[in-house]
């Protein structure tokens, strides 16, 4: 048996998505936006669900970012509380399934009803140990970053020395986070942008992007699927050079 058949491609354990064109695909059937942020999220029940079921173990979402807060009042409003019918709906098919939910950005600003959504299915959760799902709310990845940089000048005594591990801690105490994240391996971002958009900027030094013109609310399994296939077709060398009989395997 040829020794290289053996070796199985890549997959990713962390998968990141930024959720884009809710709004554009409500405005093409003549709804009103917040009909596109509900579609949107029936396609998070069905991302989640398709991303367990592959063995993705850690799943991030881009909910609402930091700008996002310049949207009409109205909208803003009405996706806060669609977040927090959402958490309250899903926690307990996320606990069956043993998905932990963790909720990551700025609180300060969020309502009570939705802080207390979060800590919930946070607590509700913990236990969870198949895939993670991270969902980013309030959140700004240059926020982060300098909020962790402030933390770093006050706690690391300078003869410490300062490693990417312990500043990944930092980001993840500064955004609310149980824990650092591993670092994304695959960033699919839907709505035919091809940007970050302020979006984990840190943990996504070496992802893999898959930019597609599908609108979120369109997004399904079998587009995760695809994505996924995309991955593996792809020659990650992380700055290295790849010898040549394992590019052919």
């Amino acid at each position: 048996m040829d020794a290289s058949a053996a070796v199985p491609p890549p997959f990713p354990a962390h998968v990141a998505i930024i959720m884009d064109g809710n709004g554009r695909w409500a405005t093409r059937r003549g709804l009103a936006r917040h009909a596109g942020h509900v579609a949107g999220a029936r396609a998070v029940r069905r991302v989640v669900e398709a991303a367990r079921s592959l063995g993705i173990r850690t799943l991030t979402l881009y909910a609402f970012s930091a700008d996002n807060w310049k949207r009409p009042p109205h909208e803003v409003s009405g996706l806060m509380g669609l977040f927090a019918e959402y958490l309250r709906a899903e926690r307990d098919r996320c606990r069956a399934h043993g998905i932990r939910v963790t909720i990551f950005g700025r609180r300060d600003r969020l309502a009570r009803a939705l802080r207390d959504a979060i800590e919930e299915v946070e607590r509700d959760t913990a236990h969870g140990a198949a895939m993670e799902l991270r969902i980013a709310i309030d959140y700004s990845a240059r926020d982060a970053i300098v909020r962790a940089a402030a933390l770093a000048g006050a706690t690391w005594p300078d003869r410490e020395p300062a490693t990417g591990e312990r500043f990944a801690q930092l980001l993840a105490r500064a955004t609310h986070a149980r824990a650092a994240p591993p670092d994304v391996d695959l960033l699919i971002r839907t709505g035919g942008e091809h940007r970050l958009s302020d979006f984990l900027l840190w943990e996504c030094a070496w992802a893999e992007l898959v930019f597609l013109d599908r609108a979120w609310p369109e997004f399904c399994a079998t587009d995760l699927e695809d994505a996924l296939a995309e991955f593996q077709r792809r020659e990650r060398r992380f700055g290295a050079l790849v010898p040549v009989d394992a590019r052919s395997a």
